[in-house]
């Protein structure tokens, strides 16, 4: 899935990362709340618009994720912010950035099914993450990917958490709320 996402044009990849980011979201989105994407790394669906137009929008409050003792967890960020190399390529605020809980969790992910399901990088971390935000308070979990990541069933384990909405750049494809 990762080489036929690679395959992506450039072009095309920030065509539809801006096309996602211009679509009518399937959830409401309070004013103030704190929201969640990621440091997009290589060829993923880049975030970034999106949350910019969260925050210009509804004044939403900006966190990205980080790893804390072996842990996702997630710390404000605003744009311009310092953020700090580790492993993998990836890039994340440090612990002088307060952690937070996000009311809007954006994922990352390398596959997806029409069921809510994900396939990511193989750590687990976002299903460790929203299984304790989950726990917490109600939160909205939605994968962004592109529509080229679709597949028809992903693989699921005890502990993979079922994504509340996934969209793309042809818009929304799974809402848990219509099962």
């Amino acid at each position: 899935m990762m080489a036929k996402r690679d395959a992506l044009s450039p072009i095309f990849r920030k065509q539809m990362s801006e096309k996602v980011a211009a679509g009518d979201l399937p959830f409401d989105v309070p004013e103030g709340a704190v929201v969640s994407g990621w440091f997009a790394m290589g060829t993923e669906l880049n975030p970034y618009p999106l949350m910019k137009r969260l925050s210009e929008e509804y004044g939403c409050k900006l966190a990205l994720p980080a790893i804390a003792d072996g842990k996702l967890i997630f710390r404000a960020w605003e744009p311009g912010m310092q953020l700090k190399r580790v492993g993998f390529g990836l890039s994340e605020p440090g612990p002088e950035s307060p952690e937070v809980d996000p009311d809007i969790l954006f994922v990352p992910m390398l596959a997806f099914d029409l069921d809510g399901y994900r396939i990511g990088y193989g750590k687990a971390y976002y299903d460790g993450g929203l299984s304790r935000l989950r726990a917490k308070k109600k939160i909205v979990a939605a994968g962004l990917a592109y529509e080229e990541q679709c597949v028809e069933h992903v693989p699921v384990e005890p502990h993979d958490q079922r994504l509340d909405y996934v969209i793309t750049e042809e818009g929304v494809r799974f809402s848990a709320g219509s099962d």
